[in-house]
């Protein structure tokens, strides 16, 4: 293990935000460390994300940056014509903004290798950012499902003695294994999620429009605050309660003027435990393939956490809050925290 002192990035390239960690390592420990998170949604000015790249670089002070970890979602924005192009648009730009820094884009099989290398199999790069968070917890969990809730995905992983244990490798195979939802607590639209809510004892249908966001639902009922509100409102307008409770009135085509607040608690209400109930479900079906899985304790990440941990509470499964006990700073930017850590842990093995 050497005990020279290492600096290290850590890259989060998300469709809707970018996540950056540096690490201070030495003698196989987090001396320090830095985050970063930044909302930038990629397929509304793609070609600002070289000038937000170098700023994040700069609040992180990267200057003497050994090197650099990269784990991406942002090339499953249809601002791309395929995967491919995606995940060398954006490997590409990350060289071209720090070109004398040597770059390891993370595999799908979790082995780092350098630039030159992963742009002669793209494909084998992409969506690897829940691979990172999954490898990162297995070195301080080493038996536990690991279910991160962002701002418009769920993963749920599976780790048994120290290793993923997933089915699935790419969005797809994800998708079909209940270890990728689609369903996060501020971009998702609640239109995806029911067709319908109650409304004074009656179902009434919802309308297929981009009226409001799940970030509403969880502002109107206090779970997150208006400065969590990191994305876009649905309308432009304001990131308060008031405006949320306006926007949620519109899901069923009314306003604020037509529902009262113990109408719209009820709804948004209805929304959380709709949600809920998605999360519950593919856990169960993760459950459903692991021996003793239920036995097995839910460690909870990310903005959505709290949801997390209730559908762990909900199934009567120990819940591991990881905040609580890495400190939120260690999980704010989870997989660019996780792909820096085991790129240091790489180092240390080539150098003992």
């Amino acid at each position: 293990m050497s005990s020279s002192m290492l600096n290290l990035v850590g890259w989060d390239i998300g469709g809707a935000n970018i996540k950056a960690a540096r690490l201070l390592w030495q003698a196989g420990e987090i001396v320090d460390s830095r985050v970063v998170v930044h909302p930038f949604e990629i397929w509304r000015k793609r070609e600002n994300l070289p000038g937000m790249l170098e700023q994040i670089g700069d609040e992180l002070g990267i200057a003497l940056t050994k090197a650099m970890a990269v784990t991406m979602t942002a090339e499953l924005s249809d601002t791309f014509r395929s995967k491919r192009e995606g995940v060398l648009s954006i490997l590409d730009t990350i060289n071209q903004v720090f070109p004398n820094i040597p770059i390891y884009p993370l595999s799908l099989e979790g082995d780092f290798v350098p630039l030159s290398e992963a742009r002669q199999h793209p494909l084998d790069f992409a969506a690897s950012n829940w691979l990172a968070s999954g490898l990162y917890v297995a070195h301080r969990h080493c038996d536990c499902i690991l279910m991160d809730v962002g701002s418009t995905t769920t993963d749920i992983i599976p780790i048994r003695e120290g290793r993923v244990i997933c089915t699935g490798r790419t969005d797809m195979e994800r998708l079909t294994s209940g270890e990728l939802i689609f369903s996060g607590i501020l971009r998702t639209n609640p239109n995806t999620i029911v067709g319908q809510v109650p409304i004074n004892g009656r179902m009434c249908r919802v309308a297929a429009e981009l009226f409001t966001l799940m970030a509403d639902v969880y502002l109107w009922l206090g779970y997150i605050s208006p400065e969590s509100y990191t994305c876009p409102t649905a309308d432009g307008r304001a990131k308060s309660r008031q405006a949320s409770k306006e926007r949620l009135a519109r899901l069923v085509c009314a306003d604020a003027e037509m529902l009262n607040k113990e109408q719209l608690f009820k709804l948004a209400r209805y929304l959380f435990e709709k949600q809920l109930q998605q999360l519950i479900e593919a856990l169960c079906q993760v459950l459903s393939r692991i021996d003793n899985g239920y036995q097995m304790p839910l460690a909870v990440a990310g903005a959505g956490a709290f949801l997390a941990a209730e559908a762990g509470t909900h199934l009567g499964i120990t819940v591991l809050d990881l905040a609580k006990e890495w400190g939120v700073k260690a999980t704010a930017a989870l997989p660019a925290q996780a792909a820096a850590y085991l790129l240091a842990r790489k180092f240390d093995e080539e150098n003992p």
